[in-house]
């Protein structure tokens, strides 16, 4: 399905949200947080797209390749790793984002930083429901 053809309103919105989430937060972390959540959601598409920006904002290929396993690699700072928890928090709502998980992101980012991860979040989400459902092919720009 070409989503943007069939329902041109639900898709500018969406874009309108993914552009105001984007406000004030660092262009690297943005990346870092799209990629993940498109990892859990399995968006093959947004993998490739986030990835393919990510590599043209000057991303390292190492820190890509192990987003996957942030936990456990030393290279992401303590902010990026907060900004990570909260995605995969999120992301994975019914297991609930815990009181230290927020606590955790609301001591690297103020308020309003806070509060357009969140969207953020709830953007990529979005786009990779959006996706996964219509079958968008990764490459397709």
């Amino acid at each position: 399905m070409n989503y943007p053809a069939v329902a041109p309103k639900v898709f500018k919105a969406v874009l309108a949200l993914d552009a105001a989430a984007r406000e004030g937060l660092d262009p690297v972390l943005l990346e870092l947080v799209q990629i993940r959540a498109s990892q859990i959601n399995r968006c093959a598409y947004c993998i490739d797209y986030h990835t393919g920006d990510a590599r043209r904002g000057g991303e390292s290929e190492d820190r890509i390749y192990q987003l996957s396993a942030w936990e456990e690699s030393s290279l992401y700072t303590a902010k990026e790793r907060a900004a990570l928890a909260l995605t995969e928090a999120v992301t994975l709502l019914p297991q609930g984002v815990s009181d230290e998980v927020y606590a955790e992101a609301a001591e690297h980012f103020d308020d309003k930083e806070l509060a357009h991860l969140i969207a953020l979040i709830l953007t990529v989400n979005a786009w990779n429901r959006m996706n996964v459902t219509t079958r968008k092919t990764p490459g397709t720009r």
